[in-house]
């Protein structure tokens, strides 16, 4: 349910597992933009993936999968642009391009499952009711009221639309949706005085892209903190050796337990097996709370080639490893770092490509770009326009731009009846922190502490239990856990499905 980049890498893995019966795959997707996403739609140039392309591929174990993609598309694409990232000599594709990826690589997987005798089908709607049909399937109805009968459903949809914090939507001057920025920035007056709500890679995309546009006017990125991504520095390859998945993965097997200062001693282990210590971290997390942003900026860019690697061991350790550390710590420890820390690490971890940062400070130096702090309310204006106030300091903007982590939003807004439907009929528990409870070896539903082999979560729909669950190599991973528990479960048909026949299909919703 959902055709993003939760499914194509779904889709993928399940066109590489060759013990899962080929049965048929039914894939609900209302939006025009199918396998894109939200994010990866056709938009400006300066739009860009903020990871390299070997941390991109939707293919497991082959890091490369996505950069051959490329080679191809150069080969025979006239103008084909390499991308370089001039500051860092890395790669940092256009999002609208490893959308193309996206489609492509769907494409290819569901011809690959139509020729190992799979039937394909695309619903253009949004499952929302579902309901148990005997002991072993589904019953899913879209808003149409089309039914479909499954054995198992994969829920794969978004994160939504951009929080809107300070009810705005249906104010002339708002840009409730930034993407794509070519059309959703396009009519704005190119002298008008605008205002960006939130500082994280949105707020950046919509500052570079009212730059490419030829935007003359001011603008303001705000937040209650001003808190940046930081800047990616200079690729390395690093094989983490202690900080594992499958150390963790082991730890759970057993049965075990972690303390924050068992993880954090973990990954100084890990950090002196390289020759470093935690000293630049945690000089970089403490400078995060309290720095000016443009200096942060400015320090940023003149650590691209830090001899120091250690905080490019944390990021790759943290989407690598965290969705397998993140259970093993008790709930006070989680509450406790995503009220602390949340919006912190993923500035550390989630960084800008450094070109990006780069045009940034350009635009602050030529006084086309602040950033603001400690705002409080964002209002209309009973004339037009708006008002803001920003440590007790009252200023007016003509536009105001939703740039606003979607991932606020405890579940999308388009999912809200099907996940209502899915715990009133007892086949889901919402979490707390949003998405559904999931079982992290396998990510099926956990109703009651007992998982749901019918019923599996990818991505934002099970962010409450597992942690950095959106980035690329989080789905891949998940997308293999998932096929591989659906091949196991099909692989002892008799104890798991008494009195089915052959003929029966399989159906991956």
């Amino acid at each position: 349910m959902g055709g993003g980049a939760s499914a194509v890498c779904l889709l993928d893995a399940l066109a590489q597992e060759g013990g899962v019966p080929p049965g048929e795959v039914v894939v609900f997707e209302p939006s025009g933009h199918l396998w894109r996403g939200r994010p990866y739609q056709p938009d400006l140039d300066v739009v860009r993936v903020n990871a390299i392309p070997e941390d991109m591929s939707v293919r497991a174990g082959d890091t490369g999968h996505f950069g051959d993609w490329l080679v191809g598309r150069t080969l025979i694409t006239s103008g084909a642009g390499d991308y370089l990232d001039l500051v860092s000599g890395a790669r940092f594709v256009p999002r609208a391009l490893f959308g193309d990826y996206l489609e492509q690589s769907a494409r290819a997987a569901l011809c690959s499952l139509a020729s190992a005798g799979w039937q394909v089908r695309i619903v253009r709607d949004h499952v929302v009711r579902a309901a148990a049909e005997g002991s072993a399937q589904l019953l899913l109805v879209t808003s149409a009221g089309v039914e479909v009968t499954v054995d198992h459903a994969v829920l794969c949809f978004g994160a939504g639309k951009p929080v809107d914090v300070f009810g705005l939507t249906g104010t002339e001057g708002f840009v409730a949706e930034p993407y794509p920025t070519s059309s959703a920035l396009a009519n704005l007056d190119e002298d008008a005085d605008v205002v960006v709500i939130g500082t994280g890679l949105t707020g950046v995309d919509v500052a570079l892209a009212l730059d490419r546009l030829g935007h003359r006017g001011r603008v303001r990125l705000l937040s209650r903190r001003g808190v940046l991504p930081g800047v990616r520095q200079r690729p390395i390859h690093h094989k983490l050796r202690h900080f594992t998945p499958q150390h963790f993965r082991r730890v759970a097997a057993a049965g075990g337990s972690l303390t924050l200062p068992q993880v954090v001693a973990l990954m100084e282990t890990e950090l002196r097996s390289v020759g470093e210590t935690l000293s630049p971290i945690r000089a970089e997390l403490a400078a995060i709370a309290g720095e000016d942003p443009v200096a942060r900026l400015r320090r940023g860019l003149g650590e691209v080639d830090s001899p120091s690697i250690a905080i490019r061991v944390l990021q790759q350790a943290v989407p690598d490893a965290g969705p397998d550390v993140w259970p093993l710590l008790d709930e006070a420890a989680r509450t406790w770092l995503m009220a602390e820390h949340d919006r912190t690490l993923m500035s550390l971890c989630c960084p800008m490509p450094p070109a990006s940062a780069a045009r940034l400070l350009a635009l602050v130096e030529a006084g086309r770009l602040e950033f603001v702090r400690g705002v409080t309310d964002v209002r209309a204006r009973p004339g037009g326009g708006f008002a803001m106030t920003a440590d007790g300091v009252e200023s007016s903007t003509q536009v105001v731009v939703n740039a606003v982590n979607a991932r606020l939003h405890r579940r999308s807004g388009a999912a809200a009846p099907l996940v209502a439907s899915l715990a009133a009929e007892g086949l889901a528990e919402p979490h707390p922190r949003g998405g559904v409870h999931v079982l992290r070896a396998t990510s099926e539903l956990v109703t009651g502490d007992v998982p749901d082999p019918r019923l599996f979560a990818l991505g934002d729909p099970a962010r409450g239990s597992l942690f950095f669950t959106f980035g690329v190599q989080s789905l891949v991973d998940r997308a293999v856990d998932i096929v591989e528990s659906v091949r196991a479960h099909w692989a002892t048909p008799a104890l798991v499905h008494p009195g089915r026949s052959d003929d029966d299909r399989l159906q991956l919703i």
